[in-house]
């Protein structure tokens, strides 16, 4: 079964150029992992600083080897002083009727 999940954080004023050239590299290669089918990265229109980044896995195995990537921990160390958050908010989601 697919592994499904919306990541979502606000960046801090003034960090937006930073963040967004972070997230660019890091999806670049999260695109690459065997498993992922989509990492998609989204701005809100009405307050671009609040990015929500839609991503799919083949399955369960895929995203935990894309936790397990050399490169997510020095991303998320990198992006945790620039976003209002602690750390960004995952929600897992599930196709309806399935």
């Amino acid at each position: 079964m697919k592994k499904t999940l919306l990541a979502e954080f606000t960046v801090r004023p003034g960090s937006e150029e930073h963040v967004a050239e972070l997230v660019k590299e890091y999806a670049a290669r999260v695109r690459e992992e065997p498993g992922n089918l989509a990492f998609e990265v989204f701005t809100k229109e009405s307050s671009p600083r609040a990015y929500w980044i839609f991503e799919v896995y083949a399955h369960e195995a895929a995203f935990q080897t894309h936790l397990a990537a050399p490169y997510g921990p020095p991303f998320n160390a990198a992006l945790q002083p620039l976003i209002e958050e602690k750390e960004s908010v995952l929600t897992f989601l599930r196709p309806l009727g399935r």
